[in-house]
């Protein structure tokens, strides 16, 4: 986190995948303080939701998560097709809508 704290972003979007209860591939975005009202499942040894209040705290930025359901939330290598195309549909939708 110190990275993220020297550089005292004032906006961070935070990609994972979790489970939501939706189709594979689907996506959801929401702001930490919907994380935090959500049951949403992590697989982090620090949750998703301490991680967004620490840097909230630390730098007062503005945190939102673009949550991506998986097709399996077991460990292991690669992302499944829907993922996959998920993710490539929004790495697009991002370059076109952030400056560069």
């Amino acid at each position: 986190m110190e990275p993220i704290i020297s550089f005292q972003p004032t906006h961070i979007l935070i990609i994972d995948a979790a489970l939501l209860k939706l189709t594979p591939g689907s996506a959801k975005l929401l702001s930490s303080k919907q994380l935090m009202e959500q049951h949403v499942v992590s697989t982090h040894m620090l949750p998703l939701r301490i991680f967004c209040e620490y840097l909230e705290r630390e730098i007062k930025a503005k945190i939102a998560l673009l949550l991506i359901q998986p097709k399996d939330a077991n460990f292991g290598e690669g992302l499944t097709r829907e993922v996959q195309n998920t993710a490539d549909y929004m790495v697009k939708l991002l370059l076109q809508l952030l400056p560069v």
